[in-house]
């Protein structure tokens, strides 16, 4: 087993890690290891995306919670407007 050591931890987060630790009927230290666990084992669940539909296909779920992502209408393309003009006349002013 690894032994790892946490330097200036607040007393405030310390204090909350002591009640915490409290309430679950755990020591600070079984605490700290269950926190960790926890965290690394919630990363390790998140595989990420292998390819670019499914990237996509995830996107589309976090958004599709929020409700808009059905309801975006995107108009048909039609013919594109003329572009810029770079040209000046002879006065110097753009046209």
């Amino acid at each position: 087993m690894a032994t790892i050591t946490v330097r200036d931890l607040d007393e405030s987060t310390r204090d909350a890690l002591r009640i915490r630790a409290a309430r679950n009927g755990r020591s600070m230290e079984a605490e700290v290891r269950e926190i960790l666990n926890a965290a690394v084992s919630a990363d390790a669940d998140a595989d990420p995306p292998r390819t670019v539909g499914e990237f996509f296909q995830r996107i589309h779920e976090l958004f599709a919670e929020v409700g808009y992502a059905d309801d975006l209408v995107i108009p048909p393309r039609g013919p594109s407007s003329r572009g810029p003009v770079f040209s000046e006349d002879d006065s110097g002013a753009e046209r």
